[in-house]
């Protein structure tokens, strides 16, 4: 095991002392081999340290071909063996970005047709490997972001041929690069640079920063234009090299458009475009303008003016997909004298995760069992899935829901020697252990006593000391758990089981032992162990009762009359008296009129008097049904019903403020929220949600998510009401439920209206429009200047293209609040509202990032800590999706440049600068 651990260790250094950022690994050569590449000064070390399966394969030094290839490229490892065979690349900066290429030459050493296989990252399907020229090198990249400290690479066998490979390398990138990946994966299409008049080989590193390839193109209606000048990069851009930079293509007429085209071989797949621009004259205004149009298939254009030497990228933030030829033009604009250039582009394809990894709690621990223990065993790529690929001695469970679990751990007869380690109790779900048949000394720990659901534990024929821990043994007496520790052979202490309650020297089976039938136990004993006993009993009652209680099941939904005898029943009569006749009116909707109401004890109440329509009966026995088994601070409060025949009323607490749509739309100065405080309303209710959808089993959708449902207390403490029309997931559902589409214009999920596919990421949608609510204090449908109506989505959409964020905030805030939070927050309500739900975060997520949020606007000394330079109010913006330069509401675009940074300077005083 020592020298499984230094192994590792030299891997690790092996990196380290290497690029920063940089996992550069040559497959097939021998183990313990490096060398630093004579071309690129990229460090490259053997792939040994990094798979454990594979044979290598290398060109024979006579060959011609390989006389001519890079070094990696003249060695692979190929996998005869087994179906999926998989490199852990490590060590990688969990949560951050990078790209990964993979690359491929076939060394014809069994004189057959280079194979086809397939290339996974994790669960996720990469690409299909299949060589067009077999003579040449091939290579793949992908953008991802790392959900772990490794990241997986798997080949798997589709019975075209061995897997193999050449180089596998990693690289890391600024987290504002290719922002549109953290959720999902890139695939490179293309990465390309105008050639210009040379017949320039690839560029990379270390032209390029991160060792990307660009390769040169040119295009036979394209005339080029090149400087010898350096083209810098702005703070906020994606880093093109120079040396690709200082080439650009322009139509050969002047008066003429530029284009590139691509297309794609399936019309469902989506497509992310980086145009990158950097002009070589500098503008002295109308004489020498460039400005052009940046358009996709001949429409939904975008203006763009290029830096001088300074570059700059035109992106797409929302995919483009569902045709399958692509055109990307650029023509002059009217005003414009120069014509349109183009630098270089890149294209990706999008992957979509669709499966969901072993919880990686049990992914690290399984992990460093494998390294402690030195196992070589088929433990290559994801632990449980896919579920044909299981690793050898596990069995985990699957919810499709939540990750899957590890519930069962045999390594009997697997080598293991020394103690058992710390990484076993981190498997929290694990139901059977099995260890037996192995060399394993020291004690045996307590924390096995501490895995609440280890039913079965087989320690014999090993070699431990002392004694097991009561605890276990006690469990074991008392049924809960099967527990076996029984020794090799008779040297081994044979009190090892023996406990202060035991006085028998049993064989260590850990049988009940037998009890001194002599053995008198006082009264006061007993007294009390039956009084802890009843206390348990009581206490079990309780939150059985409480269990139950926060699982609605729509099935148990009961007709008029029928609900919880715990709740208070109320008559008409009494209801007459409590709203005082019906005085004060304080809401009225579809359900009913809702009065204000007092209580005989003096509290306050909203009772929500039933219209005589069907619908309503339906949605009065879901809210009051939903509303007796609710507990969460931010959900409105249940009181008691009436149920009087026609006459039916809910009694809820009274909201003294109101609903949040009215408070917003209040014109007195008096009434207006500060950005705090809307911030805080947010939170508050996604974490209503967030009750619903991950607190309720089965979850529940609320489907009507607005300001009007949302009220506040005399504290402005926001509650989630209105419950009539929720849906409950039952077991069946996993995903969606196919429903009736139910909810309130303006804050409808586009594809829940258009397939009638009901999620949690609906109820997102709707929250993502209350925050853009908050956020601009406009209502959910907003007039525009010429009277026209439009979804507020929208309108802040057609806003951002300014830039400035102040454009969309709320003139009552009266720019009071941190810049940096206002763009977080817009961040956030866009990345809810996008229109696919796959796009959307989870409501946990959003839940996370507006209390990150909240804390930026804690930040009172803003001109010190929160944006103190230029520099560092780039680092506080550069991970926002929003604010990051031009956005076009038709295209989705945007432009990353430079300027951005200075226009968001602050002054001395702590205030932004125009």
């Amino acid at each position: 095991m020592a020298e499984h651990l230094f192994f590792l260790f030299a891997i690790f250094a092996a990196v380290v002392l290497a690029q920063p950022g940089f996992i550069s690994i040559d497959c097939g050569i021998p183990e313990g081999s490096n060398y630093t590449d004579s071309e690129t000064r990229i460090f490259y070390t053997s792939d040994a340290g990094f798979v454990q399966s594979g044979e290598n394969r290398e060109f024979p030094s006579s060959n011609l071909v390989a006389s001519s290839l890079k070094r990696q490229y003249r060695s692979m490892r190929s996998f005869p063996d087994g179906e999926r065979n998989c490199y852990t690349v490590r060590p990688i900066q969990k949560g951050s970005k990078y790209f990964v290429r993979a690359s491929f030459m076939y060394v014809d050493y069994d004189k057959r047709k280079a194979p086809k296989f397939d290339l996974y990252v994790g669960i996720n399907l990469w690409t299909r490997v299949s060589l067009a020229n077999a003579s040449r090198p091939g290579w793949t990249e992908i953008v991802l972001v790392a959900t772990m400290d490794f990241i997986p690479i798997c080949l798997v066998n589709t019975d075209s041929g061995e897997p193999f490979i050449s180089a596998l390398e990693a690289r890391l990138l600024k987290d504002s690069m290719y922002e549109a990946a953290t959720n999902n994966q890139f695939l490179l299409a293309e990465r390309l640079h105008d050639a210009g008049s040379t017949s320039e080989q690839i560029i990379r590193y270390p032209d390029d920063d991160y060792d990307r390839f660009w390769l040169p193109y040119t295009d036979p209606s394209w005339a080029s234009i090149s400087t010898s000048l350096t083209v810098e990069n702005s703070y906020l851009g994606f880093e093109p090299p120079s040396a690709v930079m200082r080439t650009a293509a322009t139509p050969m007429n002047a008066n003429d458009s530029l284009y590139f085209n691509w297309t794609a071989k399936d019309p469902n797949t989506e497509f992310h475009v980086f145009r990158h621009f950097a002009d070589f004259q500098k503008s002295n205004g109308s004489t020498t303008l460039r400005e052009f149009y940046c358009c996709n298939n001949g429409h939904s254009c975008f203006a763009h003016e290029p830096k001088y030497l300074v570059a700059s990228t035109v992106y797409t933030t929302s995919p483009m997909t569902s045709v399958r030829d692509y055109s990307n033009s650029f023509s002059k604009t009217e005003k414009s004298v120069l014509p349109p250039i183009l630098n270089a582009f890149e294209i990706y394809a999008v992957l979509t995760l669709n499966e969901t990894a072993t919880d990686e709690k049990d992914v690290y621990a399984i992990m460093s069992i494998k390294d402690i223990y030195g196992l070589e065993k088929n433990w290559m790529g994801d632990p449980c899935l896919p579920n044909k690929y299981l690793w050898n001695g596990l069995t985990c469970s699957y919810d499709n829901d939540n990750p899957p679990r590890i519930i069962s751990l045999n390594l009997s007869s697997s080598g293991l020697s020394g103690k058992i380690d710390a990484s076993i109790g981190n498997l929290k779900l694990i139901q059977s252990l099995d260890l037996s048949q192995n060399n394993l000394t020291g004690t045996v720990p307590q924390f096995l006593a501490a895995s609440i659901y280890l039913s079965y534990l087989n320690l014999s024929h090993n070699q431990f000391s002392g004694s097991v821990p009561i605890s276990l043994v006690e469990k074991s007496r008392t049924g809960s758990l099967t527990l076996s520790v029984e020794p090799p052979s008779a040297s081994v202490d044979p009190n090892l089981c023996n406990s202060p309650s035991c006085n028998a020297t049993d064989p260590c089976t850990l049988k009940p032992c037998k009890k001194s039938p002599s053995v008198v136990v006082p009264v006061v004993v007993a007294v009390a162990i039956a009084t802890v006993a009843i206390g348990i009993a009581v206490l079990i009652w309780f939150k059985c009762r409480r269990a139950r209680a926060a699982r609605p099941n729509p099935q148990n939904i009961k007709r008029e009359g029928s609900f919880n005898l715990e709740t208070r029943r109320l008559s008409y009569d009494e209801i007459v008296t409590v709203t005082n006749n019906f005085q004060r009116v304080i809401g009225k909707g579809a359900f009913g009129t809702v009065y204000h109401g007092q209580m005989k004890d003096g509290t306050e109440v909203a009772v929500k008097m039933l219209s005589q329509h069907a619908h309503a009966s339906i949605e009065f026995q879901t809210e009051a049904q939903l509303l007796m088994t609710l507990h969460h601070r931010h959900l409105v409060r249940f009181i008691g019903y009436c149920a009087d025949g026609d006459k039916k009323a809910l009694i809820l607490e009274y909201m003294a403020k109101g609903n949040l749509g009215e408070l917003l739309a209040a014109q007195d100065e008096m009434e207006t929220l500060s950005w705090d405080q809307r911030l805080r309303i947010g939170l508050a209710v996604s974490q209503g949600l967030e009750y619903l959808h991950v607190g309720c089993k089965p979850p529940i959708i609320h489907r009507d998510v607005k300001a009007a449902n949302i009220l506040l207390n005399e504290n402005l403490e926001a509650k989630l009401a209105d419950f009539g029309i929720c849906k409950v997931f039952t077991d069946e559902y996993y995903t969606h439920i196919s429903t009736q589409v139910k909810g309130t214009h303006g804050y409808l999920d586009p594809e829940y209206f258009s397939s009638h596919n009901l999620s949690e990421k609906s109820d997102v949608y709707s929250f993502g429009v209350v925050l853009l609510e908050l956020i601009t204090g406009r209502p959910a449908i907003t007039q525009t200047w010429d009277s026209q109506k439009i979804g507020l989505v929208e309108w802040v959409s057609s806003l951002i293209s300014g830039g400035d964020v102040r454009n969309i905030m709320d003139p009552k805030l009266q720019a009071d609040y941190d810049i940096t939070s206002a763009w977080k927050a817009l961040d956030i309500s866009i990345s809810c509202t996008q229109p696919k739900s796959v796009q959307r975060p989870s409501i946990s997520s959003v839940v996370a990032e507006l209390r990150d949020c909240l804390e930026v606007e804690k930040c009172t000394d803003r001109s010190s800590v929160c944006s103190s330079s230029t520099t560092s109010n780039c680092k506080e913006v550069n991970g926002l999706k929003s604010g990051l330069g031009v956005y076009d509401k038709e295209v989705n675009e945007t432009t990353v440049e430079c300027a951005v940074a200075a226009a968001t300077d602050v002054g001395d005083d702590g205030e932004e600068d125009d």
